[in-house]
């Protein structure tokens, strides 16, 4: 029993050393790329793609596909060695965090062939057209019908809640293209063209004064049938993961190079790299839109600042809001480091996704209530007459919507109830019904 033991032991030290061994060649490795290639002369457009050619822009993603299939301790370490070099990240937006995850893993290869890169450049920026009106929190009841016309297909529908459609190439389409089936099937999931004469976008404008979201009228709009995602009719398994990795990227406060939209229709591609580096942004105030989702992601880092700044930093009230605070963002920290591990080892997303969703909501309401009490007086104030701009002021307007998109707070802990304590799921008798047979809301 001593010698197997010691036989174990050996192994364990073996697996420790060869693990750390693999690390220190990606540190090594990443460093060498970012002090070698990084020039923050370089317009954006060029940084990215150089960015894209190392595998470096999304690391998790597999050889083959842009990435190095790295896993969540090897990502972390090429992002601190990006950000020692004080390089730009890679960009942000629903391109990286839903449509190029839902592509690697649904295919086929001519669609991963034809968008992935453009996804890692920046070059196309990306939307998403799920919600409906009458189809929210029960998305399987979605009315947006495509149908066949030779090598296209004609869609016909409404969506709702759609961020930044004004300023997306392309979107990725849920239509129903079976109404036979029950309504879970007969869905199919597209990527569209955004820039074409069937598609009007109208900006929804929110209490901020800004318009994130959008309506999108689709008539007679057409994409291509090379352009499905997974198997026709089979487009609700690719909803699911694009909302997995969804909650996901709103659980961890998102990632990629924030406040700097990719795309055609953004006009930053042939701007100057170095403007949007790290040093360059953390030198002037920035109210990059999402406010709330980015002070979420940052935790209390930012409102401990403002508390030493105001000189309010020694209150017991506010000190103890700021520790809770902060231990909630260091807990979902965690937790979304468990998500991308998961993912990144081949595995499904567990009830993190819906845990860390449910916990960014709880920031956002926290963060909001100690920001305006730290303060006081001046959160009355708006835009440059209040503190850092009004930053604050314009989370606690904002932070509702967090409670609901990606999936409102109750359809998380549905979820959680479901799928995770086993609780009996909410009665409904129209699993096996013909879609075309459910009264939903008006049959187009």
């Amino acid at each position: 029993m001593r010698y197997a033991h010691l036989s174990v032991q050996k192994s364990i030290t073996a697996a420790v050393i060869s693990i750390q061994g693999m690390a220190d060649d990606v540190r090594e490795e990443a460093r060498t790329f970012f002090e070698e290639q990084w020039d923050p002369d370089l317009t954006l457009r060029e940084w990215w793609v150089r960015l894209a050619d190392s595998g470096f822009a999304v690391p998790s993603w597999p050889t083959e596909w842009f990435g190095r299939a790295l896993s969540a301790d090897q990502v972390a370490i090429v992002t601190e060695e990006r950000e020692r070099a004080g390089a730009v990240a890679a960009p942000a937006g629903l391109g990286t965090m839903l449509a190029g995850p839902t592509i690697v893993t649904h295919g086929p290869d001519d669609v991963r062939e034809r968008y992935l890169r453009d996804i890692v450049t920046g070059e196309k920026a990306w939307c998403q057209l799920f919600s409906e009106p009458g189809a929210g929190s029960d998305l399987a009841s979605l009315q947006a019908k495509a149908v066949r016309d030779g090598d296209e297909w004609i869609v016909n529908g409404q969506k709702v809640w759609t961020s930044g459609a004004q300023y997306a190439d392309l979107g990725m389409l849920l239509a129903r293209t079976n109404p036979d089936a029950p309504k879970h099937q007969g869905i199919s999931y597209f990527v569209i063209d955004m820039d074409q004469p069937g598609i009007d976008v109208r900006p929804l404008r929110e209490m901020t004064g800004r318009a994130l979201f959008n309506e999108v009228f689709l008539t007679d709009a057409r994409v291509r049938n090379e352009d499905v995602v997974g198997e026709l009719n089979q487009g609700w398994a690719a909803g699911m993961t694009t909302l997995s990795n969804e909650r996901v990227g709103l659980g961890g406060g998102g990632g990629g190079a924030v406040g700097i939209a990719p795309g055609t229709r953004s006009g930053f591609l042939d701007k100057r790299a170095g403007d949007f580096s790290p040093a360059a942004q953390g030198s002037k105030p920035r109210r990059a839109s999402g406010t709330a989702m980015a002070m979420g992601a940052r935790g209390a880092k930012p409102l401990i600042a403002l508390a030493q700044e105001r000189g309010v930093n020694t209150d017991p009230h506010i000190r103890q809001a700021l520790a809770k605070l902060h231990s909630m963002g260091e807990v979902t920290r965690f937790s979304h480091l468990r998500s991308k591990a998961a993912m990144a080892a081949g595995r499904r997303p567990g009830p993190e996704v819906s845990t860390g969703k449910l916990m960014i909501s709880r920031i956002t309401r926290a963060s909001r209530e100690v920001g305006l009490q730290i303060l006081g007086a001046h959160g009355m104030l708006h835009g440059t007459d209040a503190p850092q701009d009004g930053t604050v002021q314009e989370m606690a307007i904002f932070s509702p919507a967090v409670s609901i998109y990606g999936g409102s707070d109750e359809i998380q802990k549905n979820i959680i109830g479901e799928r995770v304590l086993g609780l009996p799921k909410e009665p409904g008798s129209d699993k096996d019904v013909p879609f075309k047979d459910l009264k939903v809301g008006t049959q187009r």
